[in-house]
């Protein structure tokens, strides 16, 4: 059964959809077969990796609102392990359409079960909110990467993140882990980067990873062209960092056993 990992911030651009698409595209390069799916309307994952979202007929959205069979929607990306279940802009209607279905925080769980044997690794792109697709994510999942920039106020929003996955734990998904805290946008360069890091291993210790993201241009540019880092600028400090985050994560997992 593959392992199910979340990518969540309720802050907006501390780097959720970047990490999705990068440690998803390095995971595949390692060999690992690996889904991410776009749980954010915006569906900036979906764009990223290649697919317009205007031209998305049948998204996450269907299937866990209309029980639409996700083995139907998967789409296959530039690399050959990575596949890619999209979203589309309809999946905003998703938490109100799902309000009085029984059993709601759990459908994105009962739609991955029945492709979960197919992947050594599913990735979630959630949007920058802690409602009823998050919540969905977080319940489906074993385990959470939570990103946080190294910049002012990185730690604010942390704690009520951490008490929602304390709740889901409680209520939901009591197998729920973090996978661990992922600094990003990092910059040597600037004293307020390095004492954010200090901050954030200070207060967190062994739950932070030890990859750090670097500002990067090319990450930023490499969706534009439809391509993960590791396939736009592979030899880019951004690309290198998903790939030493893969590899730690894999190392995590008890699956380091590819490519070194």
């Amino acid at each position: 059964m593959g392992k199910v990992i979340a990518i969540a911030n309720q802050k907006g651009g501390v780097g959720k959809t970047t990490t999705a698409m990068n440690l998803a595209a390095s995971l595949a390069v390692l060999e690992f077969k690996t889904l991410v799916i776009d749980a954010d309307p915006q569906a900036n994952t979906t764009s990223g990796l290649g697919h317009n979202p205007r031209n998305i007929e049948t998204s996450i959205y269907e299937c866990m609102v209309d029980g639409t069979d996700i083995s139907t929607i998967v789409l296959k990306t530039n690399l050959e392990h990575l596949d890619l279940i999209p979203s589309h802009i309809d999946l905003v209607g998703a938490e109100v359409e799902m309000i009085n279905l029984e059993s709601r925080e759990e459908k994105m769980k009962e739609v991955i079960g029945k492709i979960r044997g197919d992947y050594d690794f599913i990735i979630i792109d959630c949007s920058p909110s802690l409602g009823l697709i998050t919540i969905n994510a977080l319940t489906a999942a074993n385990s959470v990467i939570i990103p946080v920039q190294c910049e002012y106020f990185a730690l604010e929003g942390l704690g009520k993140l951490l008490n929602t996955i304390k709740i889901i734990q409680t209520r939901l998904n009591p197998d729920l882990e973090i996978e661990g805290i992922l600094l990003t946008m990092y910059d040597v360069r600037l004293r307020l980067s390095n004492q954010v890091v200090d901050e954030v291993r200070t207060h967190f210790k062994q739950m932070v990873f030890k990859t750090i993201i670097p500002r990067n241009v090319r990450l930023g540019e490499s969706p534009s062209f439809g391509l993960p880092a590791i396939s736009f600028d592979g030899d880019g400090k951004g690309a290198i960092a998903y790939l030493n985050l893969a590899h730690e994560i894999a190392e995590k997992n008890g699956m380091a056993k590819i490519n070194g």
